[in-house]
Parts: structure tokens; sequence; C-alpha cells
């Protein structure tokens, strides 16, 4: 399941995305027009601005901006960011590799061979989307 974080962090970047001119947008605003707790949303810009998507502009006329253009944001970067390995269990996951300490045998393993199916079908997704594909 999606988490709030990943989900709220989606709709501030297409918010962003969607805005006529890439000017700085308050936390206020976003947080009003999608509906997010602008508590939880100021931890959410700040992890994505320190990604490097994101900009900010302290001071009257200041906010949040992209800093990437839409087409440039890939949705494997987000979600890796956002909601950590894509993989559902570690055992099959590209960048955050584990061997579970349950299964003595991967290559023969039932759940390894599902979740890389899994793994496979949600990166096929993401690698094909980016953000320009969300804005409505």
């Amino acid at each position: 399941m999606l988490s709030k974080k990943t989900k709220y962090g989606l709709k501030a970047l297409t918010y962003l995305a969607s805005q006529k001119e890439n000017t700085p947008v308050q936390i206020a605003e976003i947080a009003e027009n999608e509906n997010i707790s602008q508590k939880f949303l100021e931890s959410i810009l700040l992890s994505l601005r320190k990604s490097g998507f994101l900009g900010s502009k302290k001071g009257k006329g200041g906010g949040y901006y992209l800093i990437k253009e839409p087409k440039e944001i890939l949705m494997t970067d987000v979600m890796r960011i956002l909601e950590g390995p894509i993989a559902m269990v570690p055992c099959v996951s590209l960048n955050f590799y584990e061997k579970c300490d349950d299964c003595p045998n991967e290559a023969v393993c039932s759940v390894n061979k599902l979740m890389l199916k899994v793994r496979d079908a949600n990166l096929d997704v993401y690698r094909n989307n980016t953000l320009a594909d969300l804005i409505i």
C-alpha cells in the first residue's frame, strides 16, 4: 500500500508542476489546495529539496519550486526517495538487496519468483512515467 508520505509527495509535485510559471509556491497554498497537513507537507518537501527535485526561496514571494522539468523527473526516482525500495521483499530489490533469513535457496523460492514479477511490473510503470505524465 502506498504511504501517505508518497501520496502527498506526488500530489505536491504535481501541484508545483501544474503551475503556469515556475515561481515559488508557499507550503500553505499547496497544503490547502491538496488537502494535506501543512506540518507533514513541510517534511515531505524538505526531503524532495534535499534530493534535488525542488528548490526553495525564503522571504516574501518565497516557497518551493521545481528545479527540473517535469518530463525529467522519473517516477522511479520519486518512489525510491519517498517510499524507499520498490521491491516488496528485500531479496528481489535492485538497490537494497538483502538475503531473507528464512529462505535457504532463492532459486526455488515461490515468494521470490512472484515478487520478482511484481517488482518488474512496478518498475515498468515507474520507468515509463514522469511527473509530466501526472499533470491533468
